[in-house]
């Protein structure tokens, strides 16, 4: 059974994709396609996801198709959502991680009081 039926109801998958602005019938199956091997295997790297290489490859040319635009590929995701909102009688949460990550240092691989950061004295 595919994610697409699983995870949210009959064609939730499909609702995300059929409004994409990719140019190419064939662009939006290969979206739907990743979008459900992707959704199968949440947080996992795009090969593990894919499960093969073939597929991997389809993949990583997908992603670099120059017709292939970010704004293209969520624009069905953005009409999806709006489409769920108008339907919604109530109040609608809208949440937001805030968690930020820093990954710079002054000097890499140097904290201040470690042995590292102290000048080497060669005799």
């Amino acid at each position: 059974m595919s994610r697409d039926t699983e995870a949210g109801g009959a064609g939730w998958l499909g609702d995300e994709v059929v409004s994409a602005g990719l140019p190419d019938k064939r662009l939006a199956r290969r979206l739907h396609r990743l979008l459900d091997q992707m959704s199968a295997a949440p947080g996992q790297p795009l090969p593990a996801a894919c499960g093969d290489w073939a597929a991997t490859k389809a993949a990583y040319r997908f992603f670099d198709n120059p017709r292939v635009t970010e704004h293209g590929v969520m624009a069905g995701h953005f009409a999806a959502t709006a489409m769920r909102v108008a339907a919604s009688e109530g109040p609608i949460l809208i949440l937001q991680d805030t968690t930020e990550f820093i990954y710079s240092r002054a000097q890499p691989g140097k904290r201040p009081g470690s042995p590292m950061c102290r000048p080497c004295v060669v005799c």
